[in-house]
């Protein structure tokens, strides 16, 4: 069974306080009819700090939809390999391990991905498969989860990398004046996450089962608007509603495994606000405690977008981990309206597992050769 490890995350150095946000836009948008409404939403985000891969003052201006990029393309290749590496430190395997590679982003565009980079950089096997999902959004940690599930599935020697790779700060707009984007400029963070997904051993998330839910007539609700200038993010503000939804679909999944979404012992879910978690609560009913590393992520690093659900399932690690057969709950909201969810157990890694993976690693090699 393919089992979820330890996540490994990186924020940048550079930090925005909820307070240096509110006092920011009312010095830049005083004239604005609807800035207090504005205020009053970035106010209600929860979230106090936010981390930028550049300082406040530079992240203000637009060079251009070409510098920017380069800047992704340069702080992704600085920033990234540290984060894989200990990831798989924490799994205990080693880049020639990893049978593929998924790299979800969409806050710049590199062709070929990073993954072909990454292979010539850090060692891994020029067999190794590249899967990068760039058009997710914040689904796209969950998407990943789910696509390393269903390789290691396939493949049941294999292991997979999730990389995900979001600096939100780089897509800031200063034209973009509506009071969806005054919200998303106060709500928006930078962040980095990796993670392994084992086909055998290890310690962490044995991943069962996984599904996918689009809201039928919301594929505008949240997207990307492609000028000359880059990336404009469209929010609408319908989205914060839409758990009422989606929580059937969480059900409808849990009750097909045999299992009642509204009691399991942990939640690791994408924190795209306080009304998702608090809708959560309410349709799944469950107790707010549940949501606590979600909500913990939002509040520390603001919505980091597909590095979410593996920064919150970080946290479950920290905090020592679930107990053995805990079962849980994993899942990720974004454009489409999109949930990409899936289903797990929590596993120690056994006794004895060094030996057993010596004997089947040269299995595991004729993946690559398939």
């Amino acid at each position: 069974m393919a089992t979820l490890c330890r996540p490994s995350v990186s924020v940048p150095e550079h930090v925005i306080t909820m307070e240096e946000t509110l006092e920011l836009a009312r010095r830049r948008h005083t004239d604005h009819p609807q800035l207090p409404l504005a205020l009053r939403l970035i106010e209600n985000t929860g979230v106090r700090t936010r981390h930028l891969v550049q300082p406040i003052e530079e992240t203000l201006k637009h060079p251009g939809f070409e510098d920017r990029n380069k800047l992704y393309e340069r702080e992704a290749k600085a920033r990234v390999p540290a984060v894989i590496q200990r990831a798989l430190d924490d799994a205990e395997l080693l880049t020639t391990d990893i049978d593929v590679i998924i790299y979800v982003s969409c806050t710049g565009f590199m062709m070929p991905s990073l993954t072909a980079w990454l292979i010539n950089e850090m060692g891994f096997d020029s067999a190794t498969r590249q899967i990068p999902i760039a058009q997710l959004g914040c689904a796209a940690g969950g998407a990943a989860i789910n696509r390393a599930h269903d390789f290691c599935t396939a493949y049941p020697e294999a292991n997979a990398l999730i990389v995900a790779c979001e600096f939100c700060s780089l897509c800031y707009q200063p034209t973009d004046i509506g009071v969806g984007s005054l919200l998303s400029n106060g709500l928006f963070g930078d962040g980095i996450a990796a993670a392994v997904v084992r086909g055998r051993g290890g310690t962490g998330v044995v991943l069962e089962r996984n599904g996918s839910y689009l809201i039928p007539g919301t594929a505008e609700w949240i997207m990307y608007d492609v000028k000359a200038t880059g990336f404009h993010f469209l929010l609408d503000k319908r989205v914060p509603a839409t758990m009422e939804p989606l929580a059937p679909a969480l059900e409808q999944m849990a009750g097909d495994h045999g299992w009642n979404a509204s009691d399991l012992d942990f939640y690791i879910v994408h924190a795209g606000g306080p009304r998702i978690l608090d809708d959560l609560s309410k349709f799944l009913h469950v107790d707010p405690h549940a949501f606590r590393f979600s909500r913990a992520t939002l509040t520390e690093y603001g919505n980091v977008a597909s590095a979410v659900v593996l920064d919150a399932l970080r946290r479950l690690f920290d905090e020592g981990g679930a107990g053995e057969g805990a079962r849980g709950l994993l899942a990720g909201f974004g454009p489409g309206i999109t949930a990409e969810m899936s289903l797990g157990c929590w596993q120690t890694a056994e006794v004895g597992r060094d030996l057993r993976e010596d004997m089947t690693r040269n299995l595991r090699r004729s993946v690559r050769q398939t």
